[in-house]
């Protein structure tokens, strides 16, 4: 008996496949990039922690709404709702708002300016609804996080800061959410593939360019 296969749909299996560890090698240069903390004054610090939260704590359950509401596959459903739902359940916002204060660190109308320009444009691609860019997107920020974590909180233990709850969670829980979002990413490119010419890797650079501008700010300079 001859089997059938479905051509199509191995090829964009193979390309999802392939993406993970491109993915993981745009983290590792970013980390690679971040600058020495106890080389920053307290001032540089303080923009970070609250660049970062001016970003995160409005946008973050944004985003990954984004992403649940543009992919087509079933299967990638659960693995988003389940992680909207930890976002939701355990106050993930209320988490870092008491993080970033404790570092005296909470967000100044500067630090909002200072990334709009990036942060709008991160807003706008998501809100296009394509499903693998946007999951591909969120697997890429979830991925980021959990390595960033450890970084965050020297910087916010350097500013006088015992508060560890946001990032000892989110150095956990974004290890799961990372290798789901991968999976929900592979299911959604074999039911609802890129059109030919699309960029998997869109959104991905628009939320790495965002998170260069939380660390580096506006103008890309800060102390190395």
């Amino acid at each position: 008996m001859t089997m059938s296969i479905d051509f199509p749909r191995v090829q964009e299996e193979v390309r999802a496949l392939s993406v993970q560890p491109k993915i993981e090698g745009m983290i590792d240069d970013l980390m690679a990039s971040l600058p020495d903390p106890t080389r920053l004054t307290a001032e540089e610090r303080r923009s970070i922690i609250a660049r970062y939260s001016a970003v995160l704590e409005g946008n973050f359950i944004y985003w990954m709404t984004a992403a649940l509401i543009s992919v087509h596959a079933e299967e990638a459903r659960p693995i988003i709702l389940e992680n909207l739902h930890e976002e939701v359940r355990d106050s993930h916002p209320a988490m870092l708002r008491r993080f970033t204060i404790a570092a005296h660190a909470f967000p100044t109308d500067a630090d909002g300016l200072s990334i709009d320009e990036d942060l709008t444009g991160v807003r706008l691609f998501l809100g296009r609804l394509s499903g693998a860019q946007s999951v591909l997107t969120m697997a890429f920020f979830e991925g980021f996080i959990q390595k960033f974590m450890s970084y965050l909180a020297e910087l916010a233990e350097l500013q006088g800061s015992s508060e560890r709850e946001y990032t000892d969670v989110h150095g956990v829980c974004d290890v799961a959410h990372t290798a789901g979002l991968f999976a929900a990413y592979q299911a959604e490119v074999a039911v609802n593939p890129l059109q030919p010419g699309m960029d998997p890797f869109e959104g991905v650079v628009l939320l790495r360019n965002l998170i260069q501008t939380i660390v580096f700010g506006a103008d890309g300079k800060i102390a190395a």
